[in-house]
């Protein structure tokens, strides 16, 4: 590429090292010429075609010594630039598989060992000013010039994120509304009120002294692995629970355990929080208890003192919720039902749906909603949508209506209103199959449903997605506030978030959109012949959405350009019509992924401006259907007692349909995403205008990596998310739901981190209370599974230097 170097002979070793880039540079091309016509043949990009050509040519000169083989590589370098700005421009992460390697070899053959492996001359370079390294300069400047302008372009031609279909706006003023009631000493509910806000009146750590947090308290809780509990503060004690159904007490000023109870009965399953109830008048030792649910389906009530079992609460202390529970042919397995969320308190009551195990067969157990009597464990009510006037345990030798959509996520509360606001989840057992729904399946699978606390009655129900095939189910926690209309009256709202990336604003009187929600036509074509698809889907499209971009060929991401060409190559393959494309007996790409946009950790508000944070995911899913042989020959079964609730997430039997289903994360074999970074991001909208405030990707690259080895750089780069947020009455954001387990503060306003800190996992959602006139932010830093973060045992609790 430069000139011979005065005549110099080459040494043996410099000729061995050109001799073995040379074949290291022609199995390259060799699999760009086989691999990209593969993927030619498919309609997809034709570079790695043209590339492989021209390295390849390379290599052969290279490999005889030649530099003319040095200026072939130069030129497919060159063209690789061109192509790798006018598909992503540039964005570094996207261009990391296009151009690393072959940057590198190019360095490689800049140094002084390969110059001198090389003989012979280029005419053209004698005739450039400076020679060979001005020629090299002057195609660098055109190769970048004319891709960056190619990208220029073809940029108005890309899917637009519907993140921004509403434009930005400015940070809003107060808008009159206040916060549910709650004084902040405390966070006495799952979400800090029985709304779910997420929302701390709390101001002592503000923007100007957040700088200061310093760790207050670091203590061991439980067992690995991970803990996605959220805690309740209430006067000096902490209270929380593990993925061992154990439950805890911890001095809120310390850290110290006071006491555990374990439920156990040894089985164990997730945990994201428990209940707490004082009873007002309650002589008996229980007049303050914690209440929750347990992996065994049981709900046990323990003395918020002692935690001894309440003996006055159902039989000794616990209710066996597995009464009335049975499957297609009247079993229960054990541990297909269980409590995964804290209940539910509102009116006396506690409210628990539970987690049915997915995708095993049709007929599973019901996804019956219960009350219970908070002081008795007495069933109050029940709601089954399949016999909805049946309030009651079912009469002898029956059972609650097998495989209705399930309540599994954290669910809020209007105490005023007399209201429990429920999402739910599919029809159970069976995720990308419809053909068998019912009436009532089609009418409240992923839907959310508002239910009389008194009387369990339904008031109301909205449907977030019609015929849901994509295991969209409902899986944030409402949020309740009040928002200003058009002429400054308050509205009582209920925000509620999916994983389908919809933010959807209702009235919670009743569940009518206070922002307008359009019934969208949706893809039509690739599903089964048994399925009936929903031809429209509703779209919240006056507020940013979280469902994502449209992905294209050039979206396509890997550590390499190999298994980037590998993903190109599926991408080609497997049919994707934009959002909801149908599952069917071809590959079929789903975005948003099963994992969702928005999961659990749901959003935060500040109710006294109508800010919402939102942490939301960006990566995709690879979904095929199974005709019962092709099932049957991979060895799809359902689970037995105790099954792996991660198995979910791949080969899933569906037993009882006509197809079994594949829906996989769409990964390389380096266990990276087939899609480009960022996977996450976090955001603030204006609820009172739908506009988006600010957005940015959320986590960095420090934890990530190939074949699960992490990097210890902190890279800006956006990785999957999981957990929730909180807001601060000072403007301060909470959150540590990246990959990266770091705790993050955000200035609402801005979006500018403020102040970070490494916990030694990624956490829940933060809370906030005070004690001794100190403010703390708490965390439980137990990992997440789902983003395949680090575990720990760790609760974390800072405060300001006293």
């Amino acid at each position: 590429m430069t000139q011979d170097l005065g005549g110099r002979r080459p040494h043996v070793i410099e000729k061995g090292l050109m001799w073995l880039f040379a074949v290291v540079l022609g199995i390259m091309a060799l699999i760009f010429v086989g691999a990209g016509g593969y993927l030619a043949a498919l309609g997809g990009s034709l570079y790695y075609v043209v590339a492989g050509l021209l390295f390849l040519g390379a290599a052969i000169l290279l490999g005889m010594g030649r530099r003319t083989g040095a200026w072939l590589f130069a030129l497919a370098l060159a063209i690789s630039v061109v192509w790798a700005l006018w598909e992503v421009g540039f964005d570094g992460w996207a261009l990391m598989p296009r151009l690393m390697i072959p940057v590198a070899f190019g360095i490689w053959l800049l140094l002084p060992w390969s110059q001198h492996a090389l003989s012979g001359r280029l005419g053209l370079a004698s005739k450039v000013p400076a020679g060979g390294l001005g020629l090299l300069v002057a195609g660098t400047v055109v190769s970048v010039g004319l891709g960056a302008g190619l990208y220029a372009v073809n940029a108005p031609n890309l899917p637009t994120d519907p993140r921004f279909q509403t434009g930005f706006g400015t940070f809003p003023e107060p808008n009159g509304a206040t916060p549910a009631g709650q004084t902040g000493a405390d966070w006495p509910y799952f979400g800090g009120d029985q709304g779910g806000q997420k929302f701390s009146p709390l101001d002592q750590i503000t923007l100007d002294n957040v700088q200061n947090l310093e760790v207050a308290w670091s203590v061991d809780v439980g067992r690995i692995p991970a803990n996605n509990s959220t805690p309740l503060k209430i006067g000096d004690a902490i209270y929380m629970c593990n993925q061992f159904s154990q439950v805890f007490a911890l001095d809120a000023a310390t850290g110290a355990e006071r006491w555990m109870y374990d439920a156990s009965e040894g089985h164990g399953g997730t945990c994201r929080g428990v209940a707490f109830h004082a009873e007002p008048g309650l002589t008996s030792e229980c007049a303050e208890r914690v209440i929750a649910g347990t992996g065994t389906a049981k709900l046990v009530a323990v003395n918020a003192a002692t935690g001894q079992l309440c003996p006055d609460f159902g039989t000794g202390g616990m209710v066996d919720l597995s009464a009335g529970m049975a499957d297609h042919e009247g079993m229960l397995i054990d541990g297909y039902y269980k409590i995964t969320s804290a209940p539910t308190y509102v009116r006396g009551k506690v409210v628990v749906g539970g987690w049915i195990t997915d995708g095993q067969y049709w007929g599973e157990p019901s996804g019956v909603i219960r009350a219970f009597d908070a002081v008795t464990g007495e069933l109050s009510w029940a709601w089954d949508m399949g016999r909805p006037s049946q309030t009651g345990v079912p009469p002898e030798g029956e059972f609650y209506t097998t495989s209705t959509p399930n309540n599994w996520a954290p669910a809020s509360a209007d105490e005023q209103l007399g209201l429990v606001y429920l999402p739910l989840g599919n029809p159970g057992g069976v995720d990308f199959f419809g053909g068998q729904r019912r009436e009532f399946d089609e009418e409240f699978g992923s839907s959310v449903v508002a239910l009389d606390a008194e009387t369990g009655r339904l008031r109301w129900s909205f449907q977030t997605k019609h015929h849901d095939l994509w295991d969209h189910d409902v899986a944030s926690p409402p949020t309740l506030l009040d928002l200003p209309d058009a002429t400054g009256t308050m509205r009582q709202a209920l925000i509620q978030p999916t994983k389908a990336g919809e933010i959807f604003v209702l009235d919670r009187t009743t569940g009518e959109p206070i922002f307008p929600v359009t019934e969208t036509p949706m893809p039509q074509s690739g599903a089964v012949p048994e399925e009936r698809p929903s031809p429209t889907q509703p779209l919240s499209n006056s507020l940013p959405s979280f469902r994502n971009a449209d992905l294209t060929e050039a979206d396509m991401w890997g550590v390499s350009p190999f298994d980037q060409l590998y993903c190109r190559i599926q991408f080609k393959q497997a049919r994707y019509e934009g959002t909801n494309t149908l599952p069917g007996l071809t590959p079929s790409i789903q975005t948003p992924s099963t994992f969702g946009s928005i999961n659990w950790g749901g959003v935060s508000v500040d109710p006294t401006r109508g800010v919402m944070l939102v942490n939301s995911n960006r990566f995709a899913s690879y979904v095929e259907l199974l005709t019962r042989e092709e099932a049957d020959a991979k060895g799809a079964t359902p689970q037995g007692e105790w099954g792996d609730p991660r198995e979910v997430g791949g080969l899933v039997a569906q037993a009882n349909v006509p197809y079994a289903a594949e829906p996989y994360f769409w990964l390389t074999a380096l266990n990276v995403p087939c899609i480009d970074p960022p996977y996450g991001y976090i955001s603030a909208v204006d609820l009172n205008s739908g506009k988006l405030l600010w957005t940015h990707p959320f986590g960095s690259s420090k934890g990530s990596g190939a074949l699960g080895i992490s990097v210890p750089w902190e890279f800006p780069m956006g990785t999957p998310t999981h957990g929730g947020s909180m807001i601060t009455a000072s403007g301060i954001g909470f959150i540590s739901a990246a990959k990266d387990s770091i705790l993050r503060a955000y200035d609402l306003a801005t979006g500018e981190v403020v102040w970070q800190y490494e916990l030694p996992a990624a956490g829940g959602t933060p809370i906030s209370y005070t004690l001794d006139g100190e403010q703390y932010i708490a965390i439980v830093a137990g990992g997440q599974g789902a983003i395949q973060s680090r575990f720990s045992t760790k609760v974390v609790a800072f405060k300001l230097p006293g």
